[in-house]
């Protein structure tokens, strides 16, 4: 039998992630499409799904365990043995694109919202990580973290305590306790602005080479162009030929469609003195990495 990896004569899991890749962005700016169309690069790994509870249920990562503060890690807290927890956890359920499992070192590609308040820490554990930067339009994006919401089917934080109205959903944000009782549009809004405030000052802290971006409409009006771009940069193949339609992905709430969130134009307009700042910021910082 082959002795598993991180035994007494094997190296730390730690020492079989090569080079890994980090999609971050805000929630519902098309992340799921960006993962599953970039996973199909050969030689690239992921868990075929969203981290949320690989993360989580290592103990030093628990929300719960860490006061309720939010889903906010820095590279403070990646300590040797956590990270060898989470990169046990990462490694077991590895595939590739026909879904062989991981063996010796490998690439891996991982994608969970949240993580766009974890570059810190992912840069910290991975010190030859890559990040590459997903920006869609904020109209678009406060009209489908809105839709998400009220659906109940983004609900990650059912119980969090003293919070009142909708279950909690997406990614827990510093001080998501001074928006207890505001209405749901003004709860996104604010979601999304200091997701993206938190997350571009990461980025930018990191070496140019080290982040990369893409913006949800160059992704969705050439594909096979974008992918052949991103992967170049990323030090990837890439063996496929996409057709000019992706499909849709798998966490889509209603059918995409041109101008769909102009059905809440009132309340998102209301809402662009809270997200102008970080959105005009977003979209230099996508410009100048695409």
């Amino acid at each position: 039998m082959t002795a598993e990896p991180g035994g007494a004569s094997n190296p730390p899991y730690r020492a079989l992630f090569d080079r890994p890749v980090f999609i971050v962005s805000t929630p519902r700016s098309g992340s799921t499409l960006l993962f599953d169309t970039l996973a199909q690069a050969p030689r690239l790994f992921t868990i075929g799904q969203e981290s949320h509870w690989v993360i989580e249920d290592t103990a030093d990562f628990d929300p719960e365990k860490r006061g309720w503060s939010s889903n906010r890690l820095t590279a403070a807290d990646a300590k040797a043995g956590a990270v060898e927890d989470l990169c046990r956890a990462f490694y077991r359920d590895l595939r590739d694109r026909d879904d062989a499992p991981a063996s010796g070192a490998v690439r891996m590609l991982e994608k969970t919202p949240k993580n766009a308040l974890r570059v810190p820490f992912f840069a910290g554990a991975f010190p030859d990580s890559s990040f590459v930067y997903l920006y869609r339009n904020v109209r678009e994006v406060l009209a489908s973290m809105m839709e998400a919401w009220a659906s109940g089917g983004f609900r990650t934080y059912p119980q969090l305590p003293g919070w009142t109205g909708y279950p909690w959903s997406m990614l827990l944000v510093p001080g998501w306790r001074e928006l207890i009782g505001q209405p749901l549009p003004v709860i996104v809004a604010r979601q999304w602005a200091m997701t993206t405030q938190i997350l571009l000052d990461d980025l930018e802290a990191l070496a140019a080479e080290r982040v990369h971006a893409v913006t949800y409409q160059a992704l969705i009006d050439g594909p096979q162009a974008q992918m052949q771009r991103l992967t170049a940069n990323l030090g990837l193949d890439w063996d496929r030929t996409l057709g000019s339609t992706l499909p849709l992905s798998k966490v889509t709430v209603s059918p995409p469609q041109a101008g769909k969130w102009r059905r809440l134009e009132r309340e998102i307009e209301a809402l662009i003195p809270i997200v102008a700042a970080a959105d005009a910021r977003a979209r230099d910082f996508a410009s100048t990495r695409a």
